[in-house]
Formats: C-alpha cells, sequence, structure tokens
C-alpha cells in the first residue's frame, strides 16, 4: 500500500512516500533495540522532562502541528487544534504521574516466612504501535506517552494516508531530546507486520483500527507468543430516557455523532430514545443535523468535515443503501453535499428491525440509526444488543439512575449526561469486538511491562 498524502477536500495527492524495505525495517528494530538498553536505565526524572518537552512544543507549535491533520484527513482545524493539545495533556499527565504509577508495591504475606515480597515493574523492550488516520496524533501519544515513560522503546506503523503526520511526530519526539532509536517511523507495508512481529527483539504490538485488522494481528502476535491490546470498532449507544432534558440532549446527540466528521470509535452511532420522548427526540435531532454544514475544513464556517478519502465515502454511501435494502429508512438532512471534496449527506436510519444485519454494523461517518424503545429495560436491551463494546451514554435528570442503568450496559466506557469522552486523565477501552486492553492511566502504562516479583527470604532451610 502506497503511503500518500490526500487532501480529502480537493483530491490532490500532495506527496508520496517509498515503502521501507525488509532490510530498512530490520535495521530500525536493531536500532530499537540497542536504544532500549540504555532508555530503561533511564532515570524518570529525565524520561518526564522528554515528555513534558513534547507536550510544551505541541502547544508552542499548534499552528504547525494542526494543519497537516487537517490536510491529510480532512479534520476541522479547530478540531485538529484540540488534537494537539490532547496529545500535549497525554504527555504532560505522564510526565508528572509515571514514576508513582509504577512505583514498587510491597506485598502483604499471609505468612513471615513468604519473605519480604515487592512487585515492581520492568519494561519489556521494543513494541509496535499499529494506528489509524482518524486521529493521528492523538493515537500515537496515547500508547508512546506511558510506554516511553515505562522505559519501552516504539516502533510506529501508521495508516498510509497520514504518512505526514507520523512523520511529525518522529520530529517532535527528537526535539524533546529523545534518543535516537527511542520512537522510529516506519513505512511498513502489512506484510512487513508478521517480519516485525516475529522478530525476537519485538516485545508487543498496541494496534487500534479495525476488526479485520486487529484479528490478523492479534493472530499473528499470539502466534508468535507477544503481548498485545486491541482497540477496534464500536457502535456507542446513546440512551434517552423520559424525563432527559431533551434541548441538552439533542445537542450532545448532534455533537456526538458528527464530530471528526462521524469517524471516531466512539461517536454516538446508535441512537435509543423511549418511546415517550421518540418522536419529539427525532424532530429535534433531525432538525439540529440539517443546521451542519460541509465544506472546507479549513474554513472556520464549516461545522461538518469530509470523509478521509472518496472510498470511505463511496463505501459508507454503500452501507447506506445495504440497510436500505434489508427494510431501513435512509432519511438525508441538511443542504445537499458539495461537488467538491469526500462528503457525505447527513442520514438518519431508522425503522432498522431486528432481523436487519444493519443494526450490528459500524456506520463510520455522519450515519446515525436511531431505535425506539419500550422503556428503559427494553433499552438496556437494544444497547446490549451489539457486537461492539467500547462507549455509551444515558442521558436522564435522575443522575443516580443514569449510574445505575450504566452499570447495565455492557461496554469499557459508559457516560451519563455526555457522549463517551476521550481525556488524558480517563481509561480507554472496550470489550467483546471493540477489543482488549486499556490505554491511559496506570492501566495504559502497565499494559506493557514485566509485573516482576522479587523476595528476599532469609530463613534456615527446613529439611
Amino acid at each position: 500500500m502506497p503511503f500518500a498524502t490526500t487532501n480529502p477536500y480537493t483530491g490532490e495527492v500532495v506527496k508520496t512516500f517509498p515503502t521501507a524495505t525488509d532490510a530498512e525495517i530490520t535495521a530500525a528494530i536493531a536500532k530499537a533495540d540497542a536504544t532500549f538498553r540504555s532508555w530503561r536505565e533511564t532515570s524518570f526524572a529525565e524520561r518526564a522532562r522528554v515528555m513534558q518537552a513534547a507536550a510544551d512544543i505541541l502547544r508552542r507549535d499548534v499552528d504547525r502541528y494542526a494543519p497537516i491533520l487537517t490536510l491529510e484527513m480532512g479534520k476541522l482545524l479547530a478540531e485538529a487544534k484540540a488534537e494537539v493539545e490532547l496529545s500535549a495533556a497525554i504527555f504532560e499527565y505522564y510526565a508528572k504521574h509515571a514514576e508513582a504509577l509504577l512505583k514498587p508495591e510491597t506485598l502483604t504475606v499471609a505468612d513471615p516466612a513468604e519473605g519480604e515480597a515487592v512487585l515492581v515493574c520492568d519494561p519489556l523492550g521494543v513494541l509496535l504501535a499499529i494506528e489509524p488516520w482518524n486521529f493521528p496524533y492523538y493515537q500515537i501519544a496515547r500508547i508512546l506517552a506511558p510506554q516511553l515513560s515505562a522505559g519501552n522503546t516504539m516502533l510506529l506503523k501508521h495508516a498510509a494516508n497520514v504518512p505526514q503526520s507520523a512523520q511529525a511526530f518522529e520530529t517532535l519526539m527528537a526535539e524533546a531530546g529523545l534518543p535516537d532509536g527511542a520512537f522510529l517511523n516506519l513505512f511498513a507495508s502489512h506484510d512487513q507486520i508478521d517480519l516485525i512481529l516475529n522478530d525476537p527483539r519485538v516485545h508487543g504490538v498496541a494496534l487500534t483500527g479495525s476488526e479485520a485488522a486487529g484479528a490478523a494481528v492479534a493472530a499473528t502476535a499470539g502466534k508468535a507468543l507477544k503481548k498485545s491490546t486491541m482497540e477496534l470498532g464500536g457502535a456507542d449507544a446513546f440512551v434517552v430516557l423520559k424525563d432527559a432534558d431533551l434541548a441538552k440532549t439533542v445537542k450532545w446527540a448532534v455533537f456526538g455523532r458528527h464530530w471528526n466528521g462521524g469517524q471516531v470509535c466512539v461517536s454516538s452511532k446508535r441512537m435509543i430514545v423511549v418511546d415517550e420522548v421518540y418522536d419529539a427526540f427525532l424532530d429535534s435531532y433531525a432538525k439540529g443535523v440539517a443546521e451542519l454544514r460541509m465544506g472546507d475544513p479549513f474554513d472556520a464556517d464549516t461545522t461538518l468535515a469530509p470523509l478521509s478519502s472518496q472510498k470511505a465515502a463511496d463505501d459508507l454511501k454503500d452501507m447506506i443503501r445495504k440497510a436500505v435494502e434489508h427494510g431501513a429508512t435512509a432519511t438525508e438532512v441538511g443542504p445537499e453535499a458539495p461537488n467538491q471534496g469526500a462528503f457525505v449527506r447527513p442520514t438518519i436510519l431508522t425503522d432498522i428491525g431486528e432481523d436487519n444485519p444493519a443494526r450490528h454494523w459500524e456506520f463510520f461517518g455522519p450515519v446515525s440509526m436511531l431505535f425506539r424503545a419500550k422503556d428503559e429495560e427494553d433499552a438496556v436491551r437494544i444497547a446490549n444488543d451489539s457486537p461492539f463494546g467500547l462507549g455509551g451514554s444515558v442521558f436522564t435528570q435522575d443522575t443516580k439512575r443514569g449510574a445505575e442503568l450504566a452499570r447495565k450496559i455492557s461496554t469499557g466506557m459508559v457516560f451519563v449526561n455526555h457522549p463517551t469522552m476521550v481525556k488524558a486523565d480517563l481509561p480507554f477501552g472496550g470489550v467483546r469486538r471493540s477489543g482488549y486492553g486499556r490505554e491511559l492511566l496506570g492501566l495504559g502504562i502497565k499494559e506493557f511491562v514485566n509485573h516482576k516479583l522479587i523476595d528476599v527470604v532469609d530463613i534456615d532451610a527446613a529439611f
């Protein structure tokens, strides 16, 4: 697959990059492994200095970093700047907290004869990150900051349509003072992932992407006995109870479904509304979506970004057609899509029957599925009727009741009165076909460490 920057708004191929050779891949692994030998011995204070420097550079040079995102995958410029800040916040979080999160733990033992037992966290070595195009910086920061802070070194295989974003992050880390070889961007093909994971110097892989990609990489990692984490697809439920503040709920629904052009694994893809307020919600929601404006993502007046590529737009339209063939009703809302750009006109799908396979699909773009629930119990049933289990939300003025329902929704994250949120100090991850493992916080930094027991036993041997 060629690595190329193609502007999703103009269709122009801006720049192309050659795929790495096998020899270049092998040399990069050797370099990352050699750097690991010294980086693992680097103090937490020095690692923190590098992480904080990366955060400071991102904030200082936001006007240099953000436009690259808009150019390569069509993200609204304001959203691109927000992603730069989120990435900076992640680096800063680990600069402040990594040492405490990895602090040795003294174990309470049942018998003094067991000795003085301590659990320590040692880095594993070279890790591979396979990342998608929808958040080109955030996805890197989410794995890079904790794993570098833990003492690991990283190889990056980014999506083929965001090569300049990948290069920008490699440059960022060098400018922040990271040792040469501790983080290397590779323009590796899908076929070369096997080469990387089967190298004994590589000790794990973190992937964010599709189910198909996750299954393939997890299988390869499993055969090679390498640790893996997978953040895959999502079809977040957006549950609306009868006592919800409708005006506020609709605003969050429009935002939750359409930010980043609707190309978010945790966007609110399934609106599940109890019968008493379904019609009122649908009417208000359709009006809110109709106010979105498609256009140049560099234009401040644009509120709905193009999709990442024309192929993505064509594939999404094909999914809508298939959903309709199986009985769904598709209603396009708002202005017609511009003649220029990889746009899909916002579409609301209703009448999605129990036998319609589309109810279990992930629509990656401005397509909303609306479900009428008989009551709260039925809303939870519909929410859990999904192969995915990433995020979700419940909207109600009774927050205690909302939290109780959240406990019944089978996902990795549930928010009350807010769409699934992404922050530096909140854990991220899902269950079922949404993957396994967690990123961020202490959960993330401990995914790729050796939880090693050191036990000092000083008793006479009994024979």
